[in-house]
């Protein structure tokens, strides 16, 4: 059978421009409804509509990228999965402009109501009250938590994500998943964001959250987005915190739980003893 042809290293990056830009969009859109227009969505609605924003991206374009549309799922990867190095810079760029993209359309068609729902409330864009607003395209700590602990937060999560994004697409674990496992995916992140979303907003993504912090920053909302209303900067915590967060879910997942697969057992006993049999032949 003839080897198919693999996409471009420019398809790839597009490929996840138009994967990271359309789960931002879904799932900025649905906040913006949730604030501005009175929508009844409670955490469990919101953490769903994102959840399946992700699986429709994978969908849309895991056939092409592999739907990495994630700064740290990308470096944990390279880090642990043999995904070229050479590509990553790529692909990070790729998920900081689909991201913005997402997130600039959703300010473009809700733009009029958000200012409109912003002079009803007494808003002021550039002030601790703009937060409220600002929350519909980036995320911020309770503010009951340390930003250490939101930091904690966001690697717990992101190694529960990365562990199960491996452990979904590993075909040797307990079958294949086939065209499911984008949608499983989807689950882990709606559950994920139902049970700890309200301590940080569950980012779990470099890409989605500073790409629009940035954006707004520069719209008028200016540096309280950065720092979060304290008087510390806390754009950092979505970006460490996710990132320690994927290495340590691939790393368990790849140095304890693969290793004791039985179908890789199989497979590094077949080695074992294809290596005694040529070892002896040579004698």
């Amino acid at each position: 059978m003839r080897e198919l042809a693999k996409p471009t290293l420019m398809g790839e990056c597009i490929a996840e421009v138009i994967g990271t830009g359309l789960f931002m969009f879904i799932g900025t859109a649905c906040v913006a409804a949730l604030v501005t227009t009175g929508a009844q969505f409670g955490q469990w609605e919101i953490s769903i509509i994102w959840g399946l924003a992700v699986a429709i991206a994978i969908y849309a374009v895991g056939g092409v990228s592999g739907a990495h549309i994630n700064p740290a799922v990308t470096l944990a990867l390279a880090t642990f999965m043999g995904f070229e190095w050479r590509k990553v810079p790529f692909f990070i760029i790729a998920q900081f402009i689909g991201s913005a993209l997402g997130a600039s359309l959703t300010y473009f068609l809700y733009g009029p109501v958000i200012a409109e729902w912003e002079l009803a409330h007494h808003v002021v864009r550039g002030t601790a009250s703009g937060l409220q607003t600002a929350g519909i395209f980036t995320t911020f700590a309770n503010a009951n938590i340390s930003y250490f602990h939101a930091m904690l937060v966001e690697m717990s999560i992101t190694a529960l994500l990365m562990y199960c994004v491996l452990a979904l697409t590993d075909d040797k674990n307990g079958g294949s998943k086939g065209i499911l496992a984008g949608l499983f995916i989807g689950i882990v992140v709606a559950i994920i964001g139902a049970s700890v979303g309200p301590l940080t907003g569950f980012a779990m993504n470099p890409a989605r959250d500073f790409a629009p912090r940035l954006m707004i920053d520069m719209l008028g909302w200016g540096n309280v987005v950065m720092t979060g209303g304290r008087h510390m900067l806390y754009a950092w915590v979505p970006i460490v915190g996710p990132i320690l967060g994927a290495q340590l879910g691939a790393f368990i997942y790849t140095r304890f739980v693969s290793p004791s697969l039985p179908a890789n057992i199989e497979e590094k006993i077949e080695l074992e003893q294809t290596v005694s049999v040529a070892s002896s032949a040579r004698k």
